[in-house]
């Protein structure tokens, strides 16, 4: 395997990469970067979790650096389009550090957040911007920005941009980037639906591809657990009890708040991202997820695009996306960097034709297995003791923080009590008509349309495996109640009295969630295949 040096990245970004512990290139990168280095215009494509951010980073930073020039306000000089907040902060995580190490500056702008903290750092001037399409234009509209000077753009997760209605913003701003510039595009998958952008924008393009097109990778197992739909809430419950970080998709905004609270309610700790979140209240879920506070992520496709967490060990499809490309990209959470992964997509009756077409086309060939709770096969597929953590009783729904309950199903004596920093944030934009704050009395003395009541504090730890984490509670929809389900006896999985395998073979009693959090599960399915959005 070639070194970065020998591939021809220059010695203070590869001694900045060895500070950083990296040292071996990935594929992807071993296979673009003679080309991006020498100017190319360069369409890479690797899965989810191979590297590609290296692999564009690198040139843009080269050839900035070996062509210093002051820098002039509003006019960066490179720019990198993500099409979300996450997948932007991470880029420009990844940026920032090699950036400091050639004296460049870099700039990351998005939506959610407020403008003129932007506005100040492009009057400053700004070697890269990182940005996400909506809040550049807007930028741009307003005279806060030019692309006049940009020498090379950057589009990563080209076909998302192309697949979800960026392709107009996307087209307007790389129309205002100099003709001459370098031009990279960077994906999981290089379609039909990048065609538009390559043979609009790019000058003989080489592409790279270090994978099939529609291949998931072996460190990859896939499962497809087929339930009944009363079940299926039970049986989502047993994983997500297990040790270990999880992400858990559904197609809809509502739907992934909606299950975060049953979650809470089941005794499973969970944050929820999506669009409807406000961006510091994003931030606080994503680090409640990567430290280890919450190890269970509720997610959307578009909002979980950047999240770089490499020891997710299970992948849920709660909903099958609707598409192969979202299949591949939701499961290129988990089998990162080399580490082993599981994917499992609940299925229920009405789903099989959808499921088997989604799984062909992603070229997978998964397992298929009829599963109820307490079947010992979902303790192979997620392995360990199952915890749960008891969550606030209604009364107890204040503003306050109150003290941490004791665990239930572990062995531990203390629960940890979390910090403020832990806790996952409520769902509230302006944009969406949400509030993050307690429902308020309108003029008539009633609560207004679209805000929803304080939810639930956080009452105790659970730990799964690595002996810390709290208990979060998500917020009620808008105009219900927050109260979490009443629960009997302290039951927290799906049928009650039913036993099923700890780990070590023993067997233990499942706890509950009732029938109401399955027939809300189940409702609120329905109402995501129908398309609401």
């Amino acid at each position: 395997m070639l070194t970065f040096s020998e591939l021809g990245v220059p010695a203070a970004l590869t001694q900045a990469l060895t500070g950083l512990g990296i040292t071996t290139p990935f594929p992807i990168q071993a296979a673009t970067l003679p080309d991006s280095l020498a100017g190319r215009d360069v369409l890479g494509r690797g899965r989810t979790g191979s590297g590609k951010t290296y692999a564009f980073v690198l040139p843009v930073l080269a050839r900035l650096a070996a062509s210093p020039s002051p820098r002039r306000p509003k006019r960066p000089r490179a720019l990198i389009l993500a099409p979300t907040r996450e997948l932007a902060s991470q880029i420009e995580a990844t940026l920032a550090p090699l950036a400091a190490a050639v004296g460049l500056r870099t700039l990351v702008v998005f939506g959610g957040v407020g403008a003129n903290p932007q506005i100040r750092g492009l009057a400053a001037g700004v070697d890269v911007l990182v940005a996400c399409p909506g809040r550049l234009d807007d930028h741009l509209r307003n005279g806060h920005a030019s692309l006049d000077a940009v020498e090379i753009t950057v589009l990563d997760e080209a076909d998302h941009m192309a697949d979800l209605g960026f392709l107009p913003v996307v087209r307007r701003l790389m129309e205002q980037t100099p003709r001459t510039g370098q031009r990279m595009l960077f994906s999981a998958t290089l379609d039909n639906g990048v065609d538009v952008l390559v043979k609009r924008f790019m000058r003989d393009p080489v592409t790279h591809a270090v994978d099939a097109a529609a291949e998931a990778p072996v460190e990859m197992s896939h499962h497809v657990l087929h339930v009944r739909g009363d079940d299926r809430f039970g049986v989502l419950v047993d994983l997500l009890a297990a040790p270990g970080r999880s992400v858990v998709f559904t197609r809809t905004k509502r739907r992934a708040k909606v299950l975060t609270r049953q979650l809470i309610a089941a005794g499973v700790p969970a944050v929820e991202l999506h669009g409807n979140l406000a961006q510091n209240a994003r931030n606080r879920n994503l680090a409640a997820f990567s430290d280890g506070s919450a190890e269970t992520l509720v997610a959307t496709d578009i909002a979980a695009r950047g999240i770089h967490v490499d020891d997710v060990g299970l992948v849920v499809h709660a909903d099958p996306p609707v598409e192969h490309k979202a299949y591949l990209h939701r499961s290129g959470r988990t089998a990162r960097a080399g580490n082993q992964g599981t994917v499992i997509t609940l299925m229920t009756d009405d789903q099989q034709s959808e499921v088997r077409d989604l799984t062909r086309r992603a070229g997978v060939r998964p397992t298929t297995s009829r599963t109820r709770p307490g079947d010992p096969l979902l303790s192979e597929l997620a392995p360990g003791e199952r915890r749960f953590v008891a969550p606030q009783p209604a009364s107890a729904q204040t503003g306050r923080t109150t003290q941490p309950k004791q665990r239930t199903g572990s062995q531990s004596g203390r629960a940890a009590q979390p910090s403020r920093a832990a806790q996952p944030a409520r769902a509230g934009s302006a944009r969406a008509g949400e509030s993050t704050r307690a429902a308020q009395p309108s003029r008539g003395g009633s609560s207004r349309a679209g805000e929803s009541t304080r939810a639930a504090e956080p009452r105790g730890g659970r730990s799964r495996g690595r002996g810390r984490g709290a208990a979060h509670a998500s917020p009620g929809l808008g105009g219900e109640s927050a109260a979490a389900p009443a629960r009997q006896g302290g039951s927290t999985g799906g049928g009650a009295g039913r036993a099923r395998p700890a780990a070590g073979g023993q067997t233990r009693n499942s706890q509950s969630t009732g029938a109401g959090g399955a027939a809300a599960f189940s409702a609120s399915s329905r109402a995501g295949r129908r398309g609401g959005r």
